[in-house]
């Protein structure tokens, strides 16, 4: 079976929406799991949404180990498609499933183990720690649900199944909508269990999602077979590991400085912690646009590179934050008006609305900017440049973010520490559009291709 016509052939801009469209029925199911989470948990109290604004750190530093590895898989399908050579993309899929498997396993374990000492170092209280448990233990009962689809949904797009990808996320959603009210406050005769409850109901909806999945790469795309040769991680291990461990080490910067951001939050109090963990959820809600299509930059960067067709990356990148800027400045529009409304929705709590409102009209007008970052990234990565795009986000996270947020939370209190957050999205937007820009005129020259390309700016 051959993909290449899907992200090589056609017109960028429609290659790129056309992938992208129905990834984002998709991405707004995959941000609907935190939304419908942090929403019916809020009716349990304050208390509850504070331990889920908590457990946030901890459940991004997993997804990030689950990403990387499949931005490590992803890359090289897509580059092994880009090139024709099918045998090797269904033995990368294979192997990196399998390795998957293992790292989500030993994670788990070790997790379970440690909510303890990992909640209390990162501020959770004694009245909240019961609920931080009664999350966590289901959760990571659960977590291999999490992870595969997170494997899969970047090898499905590069075969150009986006369709099926996003329909996954869909299905998985549907039911934990349906599941959240019935086991968190216990109708059609089911216990209430709270909290967790909310757990369960992610876990099962993604376990669902995950048994599709493996009927998509399997019997249909012919990408995931369990023979002896296939199994073995064998030689592709390196291969995957030089793509994952950089995207792994850079994703992981972003729950370790969620864990420093919400121990300098909790000096402001729990609503604080609270509020703040809402505002990220409705972010990601609001972004799921451009997600949907940030989802598929990689892979569409990758499979050309393999395929030589560097003046269609030029075109995507011209696309993309053209795209990236317009749509932050309609969001920070929508909330400078809407930012009472949307508090409202979550909590009636003025010590939780007041930061939340504050933080939306503040961190709102950086949102251009931070999308912008995000793709730069995608782009780093897509050219085989993993560790020049760890180290963007490690200039994001150790030289601006963190810093900021300590100066601002010193010198003007909690919207101190939105305005640092602002003043980070800006510089790293700016930093990653040179970075692109020298990267890729690096790549062409290595690659010979004839011509100029203008990569800076717009």
């Amino acid at each position: 079976m051959s993909f290449r016509s899907v992200l090589v052939r056609q017109s960028v801009t429609r290659t790129l929406f056309s992938m992208a469209l129905p990834m984002l029925a998709g991405t707004f199911a995959m941000n609907a799991y935190h939304l419908t989470d942090t929403w019916f948990v809020s009716r349990l109290g304050t208390r509850s949404l504070a331990a889920m604004g908590f457990t946030f750190p901890v459940i991004a530093l997993l997804t990030c180990v689950a990403r990387g590895i499949g931005s490590g898989v992803t890359i090289l399908v897509s580059h092994a498609i880009g090139r024709n050579d099918h045998a090797d993309a269904s033995r990368l899929v294979t192997q990196g499933v399998a390795l998957t498997l293992a790292v989500t396993a030993v994670l788990s374990i070790g997790g379970n183990f440690l909510i303890r000492p990992v909640f209390t170092l990162l501020g959770a209280d004694e009245q909240t720690l019961p609920l931080v448990t009664d999350y966590m233990r289901p959760w990571y009962a659960g977590a291999v649900f999490m992870t595969l689809p997170m494997l899969g949904n970047g090898i499905l797009i590069s075969a150009g199944d986006s369709r099926a990808a996003s329909g996954m996320m869909i299905v998985g959603t549907v039911v934990n909508v349906i599941l959240d009210p019935i086991m968190i406050f216990g109708y059609l005769g089911c216990p209430a269990m709270g909290i967790r409850g909310a757990a369960l109901a992610t876990v099962i909806a993604q376990g669902i999602s995950t048994v599709w999945l493996l009927y998509l790469l399997g019997p249909k795309h012919k990408l995931l077979r369990w023979r002896c040769g296939q199994v073995g991680i064998g030689d592709s291990l390196k291969r995957i590991t030089r793509f994952a461990v950089p995207s792994i080490l850079s994703m992981v910067l972003m729950p370790i400085s969620s864990t420093v951001i919400t121990k300098i939050l909790s000096r402001f109090g729990q609503e604080v912690v609270a509020a703040v963990g809402a505002a990220g959820r409705m972010e990601m809600f609001a972004f799921m646009i451009p997600m949907a299509l940030g989802i598929s930059l990689t892979p569409f960067v990758s499979q050309n590179f393999g395929a030589g067709r560097l003046d269609r990356v030029r075109k995507a990148w011209k696309v993309v934050i053209r795209f990236a800027l317009g749509y932050g400045a309609l969001i920070t529009v929508v909330f400078l008006w809407a930012a009472p409304a949307l508090a409202a929705i979550f909590t009636d709590d003025p010590k939780v609305a007041g930061p939340l409102v504050a933080y939306l009209r503040i961190v709102s007008f950086g949102y251009g900017m931070m999308e912008v970052h995000r793709y730069c990234g995608f782009f780093l990565t897509g050219l085989h440049r993993p560790i020049s795009a760890t180290t963007l986000n490690a200039v994001r996270i150790v030289v601006f973010l963190i810093p900021l947020f300590y100066l601002g939370a010193y010198a003007g209190g909690i919207p101190g520490v939105f305005g640092g957050r602002l003043t980070t999205d800006f510089s790293v937007g700016l930093v990653g559009m040179r970075w692109v820009a020298r990267v890729m005129k690096t790549t062409v020259a290595e690659k010979g291709t004839a011509g100029h390309i203008e990569f800076g700016g717009m």
